[in-house]
């Protein structure tokens, strides 16, 4: 089977956690499983994690350094690379492009986001309202083009943009509570 040849979402969104500084393994799944983070939106047990860096470190996103401890085994600290730093900085900017991706990858991308500012999470929360809009006018165009008895297409067709509304309501409130954050921050 060939190898993939770009990083998983859960991968580039493990970059973020070494941005600020070198860690170790479990220093990223503590920092993940952190409530009020990604832990209430990701659960990732220690060895698959463990199996994602040695991958980002195997692609040249991360780089590792021994730590020799006195009394206890070395660690393997882990920091972001070049290399790294740009492929978390292109995907954290870019919006989802399937609906699904909502739940799990913008919801880190958000989380990130937010840590590098108000004006870099509202750059992707218009980039992600454009997106989603662009999803209706397919969704609205596909409906406009079924036959009068493709009932069963019209509803499932229905059943999307509901969803897809949805989802763009739910980025509105997002944005508004971003924003009252702000003013209360001031």
């Amino acid at each position: 089977m060939p190898q993939r040849s770009t990083p998983l979402t859960i991968e580039l969104a493990l970059l973020g956690f070494v941005r600020g500084r070198p860690l170790h393994g479990y220093e990223i799944h503590q920092r993940l499983c952190a409530p009020g983070g990604l832990g209430d939106v990701w659960r990732l047990k220690q060895p698959l994690l463990y199996a994602h860096l040695k991958r980002l470190e195997a692609e040249g996103f991360l780089a590792a350094t021994v730590e020799v401890q006195s009394d206890r085994p070395a660690r393997r600290l882990l920091a972001i690379t070049a290399a790294g730093e740009a492929a978390f900085v292109r995907w954290l900017a870019q919006p989802v492009t399937r609906g699904r991706d909502l739940r799990l990858e913008f919801l880190a991308k958000l989380f990130f986001a937010r840590s590098e500012g108000q004006e870099m999470a509202l750059h992707l929360l218009d980039m992600q309202q454009r997106q989603i809009c662009c999803w209706l006018d397919d969704i609205a165009a596909q409906r406009r083009e079924l036959a009068p008895e493709a009932i069963y297409e019209r509803l499932v067709l229905d059943y999307r943009s509901g969803q897809v509304n949805a989802a763009l309501q739910w980025l509105a409130m997002v944005r508004s509570e971003l924003a009252s954050s702000a003013e209360v921050q001031r």
